[in-house]
């Protein structure tokens, strides 16, 4: 009798911008294993990588499965067809597919996902870890899905999250989505604060419905499977779907700003904190944006605030010598700037005082009084009272010591909303009943 193995199947980048979905694909290939009576270990999971890579497609999700078979070389060339059938390649999708035997993940795995979640991961490097490991695995075009195909099976969860991604019929692929806004905007006020960035009451948009030609129709990101299956019974469309699966992530964790960024690792594309001192007076663009520098350990750092984040208006407000801490991406220099770190939140650490050289007053008019020239003091217009030099005003701060994220509408996949601020949950109790997949057979 064949012994049973912890296979884990780790898979990326097998859509495009005009087609297919990597998750659409787990939810294919756990239909297909659930049929066989496949013993599934832990919720598929949907790890968002470096949000800052140039190629990525969407939010840079790679997925991984972790099951006990006793045959995992029939499931392994039935998963490579898969990948081969669901994979936009047409379009420009580098699919990559990586098998691992094992239920321990050895740490060599996890440094090279903690590395995937803030720099920029050359393929080739995803080869070389493949040859060295001796790694069972499949690609097609360039294989840049290698390197998400790794870190998803070696992604190590100190907080996660949970969605549900619900999938539409293959005949409404590419076609609007129409769904009850109404009906979203009570999942979730009822839901609150199991659920989070579903609907933006700001601006009374739907944040659940992706905008592309994918498979996804709606995708509700939660703390727990119940609350995930509760917004599906409230939510409201006449369109009839495929299924749902939920899926364990990282989103909403902040995962990819834990690294310090300093003069060395102010690479292109890479992510992360940085804390310094501000060290000009914001500059504002005609189109809102708004840009400044910070001094860190000596060296000094461009920062930019889009306006489109809500918080151009925090960063305007800043002055020389505010303590910051900011977290973000870096973009590569260009021919008007250096690097940039295009900011993601804003947390100030303690604010300058904000001291204005002013005329003096006049006690007995309550006036300001009038320069007589250069160096020779100042006199009230009304009762002729003199003084000689300016005072010191403080301007009050329009801004506090806290954190100051972006609107909900301009949220990263990662990015950690308010409501979960303090909030690392650790445990999800893993339902071996399916309760986390479903399909509809209508």
């Amino acid at each position: 009798m064949k012994k049973e193995s912890v296979l884990n199947i780790g898979f990326d980048d097998t859509d495009s911008p005009t087609g297919m979905c990597t998750t659409f694909l787990a939810y294919k290939i756990v239909d297909l294993l659930q049929k066989q009576k496949t013993e599934f270990l832990d919720f598929p999971k949907l790890i968002r990588f470096n949000p800052n890579i140039p190629w990525k497609t969407r939010g840079n999700g790679a997925v991984s499965l972790k099951i006990k078979t006793k045959n995992p070389s029939k499931i392994k060339n039935q998963i490579k067809n898969m990948v081969s059938k669901y994979s936009d390649t047409k379009n420009g999708a580098n699919p990559g597919l990586v098998f691992f035997e094992s239920d321990s993940i050895p740490s060599q795995f996890t440094k090279f996902s903690n590395l995937a979640l803030w720099q920029l991961i050359n393929r080739n490097k995803a080869k070389k870890f493949i040859k060295k490991n001796n790694l069972d695995f499949f690609y097609q075009g360039n294989g840049q899905g290698l390197v998400g195909a790794i870190s998803a099976i070696g992604y190590d969860f100190h907080d996660h999250t949970l969605e549900l991604l619900s999938y539409r019929k293959k005949i409404k692929f590419g076609k609007e989505r129409k769904i009850s806004a109404d009906s979203v905007k009570i999942m979730q006020e009822k839901t609150f604060p199991y659920t989070f960035n579903s609907f933006d009451t700001k601006k009374g948009r739907v944040l659940i419905t992706p905008n592309g030609p994918d498979p996804v129709f709606y995708g509700v990101r939660g703390e727990n499977v119940d609350s995930l299956v509760d917004a599906t019974k409230i939510l409201k469309s006449n369109e009839k779907l495929d299924g749902y699966m939920i899926f364990k992530s990282n989103q909403g964790t902040g995962d990819h700003l834990k690294n310090e960024l300093n003069f060395e690792t102010l690479k292109p594309y890479a992510s992360g904190t940085l804390c310094g001192i501000v060290s000009n007076v914001p500059k504002i663009t005609k189109g809102g944006h708004v840009f400044f520098t910070i001094i860190s350990k000596n060296h000094e750092f461009w920062c930019a605030v889009y306006k489109e984040t809500g918080i151009s208006i925090i960063a305007s407000n800043l002055i020389i010598g505010d303590e910051i801490l900011v977290g973000g991406g870096v973009r590569k220099a260009s021919k008007n700037f250096p690097r940039i770190i295009n900011l993601e939140f804003i947390k100030i650490l303690n604010l300058k005082k904000n001291l204005l050289k002013s005329n003096p007053m006049c006690k007995k008019c309550n006036k300001k009084m009038k320069s007589k020239g250069q160096n020779q003091g100042f006199q009230c217009i009304r009762c002729g009272n003199r003084k000689s030099i300016k005072i010191t005003v403080e301007i009050p701060r329009k801004i506090q010591k806290q954190l100051y994220v972006p609107e909900m509408s301009a949220h990263r996949h990662l990015t950690r909303p308010l409501q979960r601020i303090g909030i690392t949950n650790k445990v999800s109790k893993f339902d071996e009943s399916l309760s986390w997949f479903c399909t509809y057979r209508n």
